[in-house]
């Protein structure tokens, strides 16, 4: 039985690919920062599919959790066939109203550990043969909107170069970049979404599934939802100076 490792597991889009990964088989390791919901996760992942889980609790802003995390992924002994770098969140004010720590460790979640993850990750699978690493990317990515757009259209780029790298190895990697979705992201960073219309969301459990589509069939950038393959094939031929200058974003702060 293969086993998958998907950080930030407990919510959102990443507690959907835990569902759907243990669904089809995989044992499943669970990374995020609290201890009870990773608990609570791994007993119905278990008691529902019937597979072996694992908790591993990690702050991926500290760069020591992030080392321990990537020892697991690399332990040969307990290969780890899927890797989903999932975990991340977003500033709810601009760049230059936070503090520089505070960038810094958004920057080491979204960045560094997808960064030291895949690393650690890729150089294990290509070892043995196989393997797949989803990098969960945004929409957002192919836009000009604060450290967000700048972190996530790293993680495309960063992705799509790791995949050309490992072409011929038996190895993948893809780029999941979804649109406006569902989750507990957004109330998390308390920002305002009351004014996108509700063609524009979509569901974690459909976009999951399509992309596990998209990385059995060996895509290297998989955009779930037709209205968001329509904007990023739009996004990629609009000159820059027009993008930047329609790049306002729609979230604004709870007041």
């Amino acid at each position: 039985m293969s086993t998958a490792l998907v950080t930030g597991a407990t919510s959102g889009i990443g507690l959907s690919f835990a569902h759907q990964l243990a669904e089809r088989g995989h044992d499943v390791v669970l990374v995020a920062r609290d201890r009870a919901r990773l608990e609570n996760v791994s007993d119905a992942l278990r008691s529902t599919y019937g597979v072996s889980t694992e908790i591993l609790v990690a702050d991926l802003s500290d760069r020591a959790e992030t080392g321990k995390v990537a020892e697991r992924v690399a332990d040969l002994a307990r290969p780890v066939d899927l890797l989903v770098n999932n975990a991340g969140y977003a500033m709810r004010k601009r760049f230059l109203d936070n503090d520089i720590s505070e960038e810094e460790a958004v920057f080491d979640v979204l960045v560094r550990a997808v960064l030291v993850l895949s690393h650690a990750a890729a150089r294990s699978m290509r070892e043995r043969g196989h393997g797949a690493i989803v990098n969960v990317s945004s929409v957002a990515g192919f836009i000009s909107s604060g450290t967000y757009s700048a972190s996530k259209s790293y993680v495309t780029v960063f992705t799509e170069g790791l995949a050309a790298e490992l072409k011929g190895t038996g190895v993948t990697a893809t780029a999941l970049c979804p649109g406006f979705t569902r989750t507990e992201f957004h109330q998390r960073a308390k920002l305002d979404m009351s004014s996108l219309p509700d063609f524009m969301w979509l569901r974690a459990d459909r976009l999951v599934r399509e992309c596990l589509d998209d990385v059995a069939k060996g895509r290297v950038v998989s955009v779930p939802g037709p209205q968001y393959k329509a904007i990023v094939a739009a996004l990629r031929v609009i000159p820059r100076p027009l993008v930047r200058a329609r790049a306002r974003t729609v979230h604004r702060p709870k007041t």
